[in-house]
């Protein structure tokens, strides 16, 4: 009977300690888990004339980082160039069925550049905010989105700042609207862009695009009201 008794205590003991490295290791495993993800965008955010590693969404996850936020880096989906309807075309390819933990978007300067009217960019901003949240393994929760800077004052489109602005302008109104409608955290980071004149340490070696110290102060702007969408 002992014989029996020890293995049966054996058996248990055996047991508790298997659900007790199971539970451990699953809370290690929740622990140590890094956040995915994707940025969507343009020129912007792939950081045209300056290093890769001053890119936003690259300043973005350090920051986050140092707060205690694991988060992969990131998969950037953006190309200079690019309206809505070329970022989205190739976001289907690339991305597929993937889904990340975070994801951003910044996009429809180029929209404004090619003479597309504000009334077409409605349906194409919100078909890229919806593949956005399609992709975000939280829906809409795990969305953020960036406006459009404003290039009009820069040395490249001072000529045509007051026009350049007001387009952008509706716009930017477009964006709020439909990330509001979908209940989407939206970031303005436009009135940044809009102190070139004064500092122009905040404008790309091109004249035209956002340098790495202007892009640092985007993250600054964004960094709190990203990292609650995640930590609560």
């Amino acid at each position: 009977m002992k014989i029996k008794k020890h293995l049966i205590t054996a058996i248990l003991l055996l047991g508790l300690s298997s659900i007790v490295s199971i539970v451990l290791g699953q809370e290690k495993e929740d622990t140590d888990r890094s956040l995915t993800y994707l940025a969507l965008g343009d020129s912007y955010t792939i950081g045209e004339s300056v290093d890769v590693d001053q890119q936003w969404p690259k300043q973005l996850r350090r920051a986050l980082d140092s707060l205690g936020m694991k988060v992969q880096e990131p998969k950037i989906i953006a190309k200079t160039g690019w309206r809505t309807d070329d970022m989205l075309n190739a976001a289907k390819v690339e991305v597929g069925a993937s889904q990340y933990d975070m994801v951003s978007l910044l996009i429809g300067v180029n929209n404004e550049y090619q003479g597309r009217s504000p009334k077409s960019f409605v349906d194409e901003f919100e078909k890229c905010l919806k593949f956005a949240i399609d992709h975000c393994k939280t829906g809409l929760k795990g969305v953020f989105v960036l406006s459009i800077p404003d290039y009009g004052y820069t040395p490249f489109g001072a000529e045509n700042q007051k026009q350049i602005s007001a387009r952008l302008d509706a716009y930017n109104k477009i964006c709020r609207k439909i990330c509001k409608k979908y209940d989407v955290l939206y970031i303005n980071i436009t009135d940044i862009s809009r102190e070139v004149p004064e500092d122009d340490s905040l404008v790309a070696k091109d004249q035209l695009h956002p340098s790495g110290e202007q892009y640092s102060m985007w993250v600054e702007r964004a960094l709190d009201r990203v990292r609650k969408l995640y930590v609560g």
